[in-house]
């Protein structure tokens, strides 16, 4: 309840930090989090992650309660990063990524997951992205449990299809034909990606933005 990442808040604030519940059971071993980028899908992510470290040794967290499982291990796949120097693409490295998850994660594991399949052509991201939550919720020692941040809203079909998945996303407000970040996660898919706007915010040129 009312969960922090430390680091961020330190550089934004307290006044400035939106503080998040995340609650996650049998029923919901798999969040797909969805919502514009800008929103806060990977701080979400990344202190969750955060928390589950600190609780791990037995330190405070950045949290008014929590209750957490033991974590076997904590995987993460976040960022755009590649390795030219041996050859290895942006999307190289974050499948090298993935496989290095998928292969040892077990059900006590925690996984965060940030915008699997986005470096590849939409229809084979969207695949590759719908194939990986499928194997972490079909695993027959069972679902593993995992933060999946995503832009593919076609994935948020997959609540009430597989067990265990169940959809989150980051709230914004349309105020005056502007977007304003609300950093709320919030039950349900989001209903938009936002993209064009999150253009205008950063200063696309308005010809281009309205084409």
């Amino acid at each position: 309840r009312q969960g922090r990442h430390p680091v961020v808040e330190a550089t934004s604030g307290p006044a400035g930090f939106v503080p998040n519940d995340l609650h996650m059971d049998d029923k919901r071993r798999l969040l797909l989090i969805t919502g514009p980028n800008m929103a806060g899908k990977s701080t979400v992510l990344r202190q969750a992650a955060i928390i589950t470290i600190l609780a791990q040794m037995g330190s405070f967290v950045p949290a008014s309660e929590a209750r957490i499982g033991l974590a076997d291990r904590i995987f993460s796949r976040v960022g755009a990063s590649d390795n030219l120097a041996r050859g290895q693409s942006t999307f190289m490295v974050e499948m090298m990524d993935t496989a290095r998850i998928l292969r040892p994660a077990t059900k006590k594991s925690l996984v965060i997951l940030d915008d699997i399949g986005r470096g590849t052509s939409t229809f084979d991201g969207l695949s590759l992205a719908w194939a990986v939550v499928e194997d972490l919720v079909r695993r027959s020692d069972g679902s593993i449990r995992t933060l999946f941040a995503t832009h593919y809203h076609e994935l948020t079909a997959l609540e009430g299809r597989l067990p265990g998945v169940h959809n989150m996303n980051i709230a914004v407000r349309e105020h005056g034909g502007d977007i304003v970040f609300m950093r709320r996660l919030i039950p349900g898919p989001a209903d938009r990606s936002y993209g064009i706007e999150v253009a205008k915010l950063a200063g696309v040129p308005a010809s281009v933005v309205q084409r």
